[in-house]
């Protein structure tokens, strides 16, 4: 008898198990609130040059989005008692200073108009079996020479609803993910 293991089904059991244990722990924490908890850190960059930190100078302007690190802008109280954060400065002009943390999807685009580029991803939290809470998948949404926005939360297969949560600020933003 001759047992044949379907390549791409072992493949997602492999992944699945390494995200599981990569993310399980670290996503366990939390106020235990249904708000969404700030944005988690990306994988680790190497040291920007000067002491600056990953994907921005020294005057704390975003030069990479892709690079820049949850944690490297200020935290802010948002609308309806949502936390979020704030990295880099605004571009001359930016749109996103009239945006503030814990806005619906709809309420940027509204004010911001509509992105350059946007999509979505998943987070650690959503492979934690029975888990109902928010922050499951985020949702992205760039914008040329103005920078990003990230959403998180939103509806089970809604990827692109949520409230934001993350402004990058980078007026050299290519637009695009």
């Amino acid at each position: 008898m001759r047992i044949r293991i379907n390549s791409s089904a072992a493949l997602w059991a492999v992944t699945a198990v390494v995200v599981l244990a990569g993310a399980g722990c670290a996503s366990r924490g939390g106020s235990g609130g249904s708000q969404p908890a700030a944005a988690p850190a990306p994988a680790p960059a190497a040291p920007a040059r000067g002491g600056a930190k990953a994907g921005m100078d020294a005057q704390g302007n975003v030069v990479d989005s892709s690079k820049v690190e949850a944690g490297s802008g200020r935290t802010v109280k948002g609308l309806n008692g949502y936390e979020g954060e704030i990295t880099g400065n605004p571009a001359r002009n930016s749109k996103f200073t009239r945006l503030q943390i814990g806005m619906s999807a709809k309420q940027v685009t509204d004010l911001a108009g509509p992105p350059t580029d946007q999509g979505a991803y998943v987070t650690g939290k959503a492979f934690i079996p029975f888990y109902f809470g928010s922050d499951r998948h985020r949702f992205e949404m760039t914008y040329k020479g103005q920078g990003r926005l990230v959403f998180a939360g939103g509806g089970m297969g809604e990827y692109t609803s949520g409230n934001l949560i993350w402004i990058i600020h980078n007026a050299n933003e290519s637009g695009y993910r």
